[in-house]
């Protein structure tokens, strides 16, 4: 447990002794936000869902509960300090949309993006606290699997029974995969995806959660190539904790949020297409912000520029 998760802890346990998990005073008053404030998994299917999709859906809209009532909280300032930001440069409130997806972007700032000494996240403080707002077996086990969770880079490999065999280009382990966003895409198409696994034995399949990122251009070949030679450079002599590093984490808190926004060529309503490789910015359509282009560099130039403007104020 780390230092924030404890500092929790420590509220959680000082407020349960007098007062209901929905009766929290202060900062604290929705930390225990009752589960039936939003709806369970049995209301999702109702409304449609696919059952596995509806387990890691409930999920997550109690870890954005969570991570909404905890950030006024001062132990959650280096989360702010980070979140913030990110969220105001890579998911605008108004045009042009971003091709940051709110399903990748929440899951990056949930269980990837790391603060404070010691590297946790909200989803490994809200597994620190779990078990005193009354979560069952089955919450923190779904809750553990998203917060374990992490991008990479797939082969699509044919259709079986409506979903979509992925292989992983470099561990080449392949999954069953249901798509949420209704996209099948083509046999031999890279797919840059986070896949939540089967919650328990009554599932055969897993699922995409985010709109999938369907790589154009690279070969396979070219994305192996980009992750060893990205892996020889980390010094970590362990590839597989490397390669986990390197999909979950980047080699810096904004590597896959840039890598995307830069690499965005087009979308549909149901996929985006990014192309180019992370490491080689001649081959990113907004690697060089001199370019013009009618939607992303736009936007950043005009935010970079306003930014400068501000220094300039200042000085």
């Amino acid at each position: 447990m780390g230092m924030i998760g404890e500092a929790l802890v420590s509220q959680v346990n000082k407020f349960a002794k007098t007062a209901s998990l929905a009766d929290y005073a202060g900062n604290l008053q929705n930390i225990g936000v009752d589960p039936n404030s939003v709806k369970d998994v049995k209301q999702l299917i109702d409304d449609g869902l696919d059952p596995l999709h509806a387990a890691y859906v409930a999920m997550q809209h109690l870890v954005s509960l969570f991570a909404e009532s905890v950030s006024v909280l001062p132990e959650l300032k280096a989360y702010c300090d980070i979140a913030g930001p990110a969220e105001e440069e890579y998911i605008p409130k108004g045009p042009p949309l971003s091709p940051l997806t709110g399903s990748y972007f929440t899951c990056w700032a949930f269980f990837d993006l790391q603060f404070g000494p010691d590297k946790e996240t909200i989803g490994t403080c809200l597994l620190d606290v779990a078990e005193y707002l009354d979560y069952s077996a089955d919450m923190d086990r779904v809750l553990e699997l998203m917060q374990n969770s992490r991008m990479g880079i797939y082969e699509h490999c044919g259709s079986q029974r409506g979903r979509i065999w992925l292989q992983e280009l470099i561990s080449q382990k392949n999954y069953l995969c249901y798509i949420p966003a209704g996209y099948s895409g083509e046999k031999g198409q890279r797919w840059l995806v986070r896949i939540f696994p089967p919650i328990n034995d009554s599932f055969d399949y897993s699922m995409v959660f985010n709109t999938p990122y369907a790589l154009m251009d690279q070969t396979k070949d070219d994305w192996i190539v980009f992750v060893k030679r990205t892996l020889l450079g980390m010094g970590e002599p362990d590839n597989a904790k490397a390669f986990y590093t390197l999909m979950k984490y980047g080699l810096e808190t904004n590597y896959w949020n840039e890598y995307i926004f830069q690499a965005f060529h087009h979308n549909q309503n149901n996929a985006i297409f990014p192309t180019g490789l992370p490491d080689v910015k001649g081959s990113l359509p907004h690697g060089d912000l001199g370019k013009t282009n009618p939607v992303i560099p736009k936007r950043r130039v005009q935010n970079r520029n306003l930014k400068l403007k501000k220094k300039r104020r200042r000085k």
